[in-house]
């Protein structure tokens, strides 16, 4: 899959230094759990009981970057929570991560580990290139988990392809093109704010995919960050 990411005119004059980092992945085996996931978990929950303090995480320079650009777009991250600083606040109080499938929970165990908000798509559902956008006012989604179609505005951040919106940026992905146990092939997104490194992106998401290998097999195909900012 040729892959590139289109920016907004809008978006370009307002967050000039945002990136996204995209990963892809072929011939992954994807089941609901296996032994292997098991002892990921029981790693990566150890690693970040271990690191991070609840009371201080948001103090936490990633976090703090991912509250203000929040607040930029008119998210309250108090009640809205970056996923990473999600997914980790879970983890902290004593929870487990849901039990969704291993490509899934690795790569949310991924997002709770680097504090980077990660996606996971079918890529045999997606049709490049993608966009980093503002919604229209017109346009609806329909999230992973939505029993209804929730309307947008167009002061909410988007990424797209060519044909449908694939998640509102960056916490809430598309129920259209999420993965099952019949994906094969799939195309992690790490998001960035225009405090975090293109660095901590491309690693975030090289995380994620050596996640997704030692849990669902799988070759790895590219890792690629992509700058509104022009080089």
């Amino acid at each position: 899959m040729q892959v590139n990411v289109k920016w907004g005119s809008k978006v370009s004059a307002s967050f000039s230094e945002l990136a996204i980092c995209i990963g892809l992945m072929n011939s992954v085996h994807v089941e609901r759990e296996n032994e292997r996931l098991c002892e990921l978990k029981r790693t990566v929950y150890a690693e970040v009981k271990a690191k991070h303090d609840v009371e201080a995480l948001k103090e936490n320079p990633t976090v703090r970057a991912y509250r203000d650009f929040y607040w930029k777009l008119g998210i309250d991250p108090t009640k809205t929570r970056p996923s990473g600083e999600a997914l980790l606040r879970r983890v902290l109080h004593g929870s487990e991560l849901p039990c969704i499938s291993t490509v899934v929970d690795a790569y949310n165990l991924a997002s709770m580990k680097t504090i980077i908000p990660i996606s996971g798509f079918d890529g045999d559902c997606l049709y490049p290139p993608f966009q980093v956008r503002f919604a229209r006012n017109d346009e609806a989604f329909l999230g992973i988990g939505m029993d209804k179609l929730l309307p947008l505005s167009d002061k909410m951040l988007v990424l797209a392809d060519e044909k449908q919106i694939l998640c509102v940026y960056p916490y809430r992905d598309s129920d259209y093109t999420k993965i099952t146990e019949q994906t094969r092939n799939v195309i992690i997104v790490g998001y960035g704010a225009p405090a975090i490194a293109e660095k901590r992106l491309e690693e975030a998401v090289g995380t994620t995919l050596a996640y997704i290998k030692d849990v669902s097999e799988g070759e790895i195909a590219m890792v690629k960050v992509f700058s509104c900012k022009p080089k």
